[in-house]
Formats: C-alpha cells, sequence, structure tokens
C-alpha cells in the first residue's frame, strides 16, 4: 500500500505536457482543473 504525500508539486515538465493537451483540443482548461483538483485559475 502506497500513501501519497498531501502536497503535489508540478514539475516543468508536467505544466508543459498538460498545456500542450489543452493548445491540441485535446482537453478543456475545465476538465483539466476536474482532473487535477485545481481551480479554473490555477489551470490557466
Amino acid at each position: 500500500m502506497s500513501i501519497e504525500p498531501t502536497v503535489k508539486r508540478w514539475s516543468a515538465k508536467r505544466n508543459t505536457v498538460v498545456f500542450m493537451e489543452i493548445l491540441k483540443g485535446n482537453s478543456t482548461v475545465a476538465e483539466v482543473a476536474r482532473q487535477y483538483e485545481l481551480t479554473v485559475f490555477v489551470a490557466v
């Protein structure tokens, strides 16, 4: 059983991958916000 840390940090690579998915139209800002439990303001 693994215990995930309560603080999750976003690396530059992870930010870039998510941003590119939004730009390509594969995902929306709202979908990303829901998936990663972010506010839309933070996701932008």
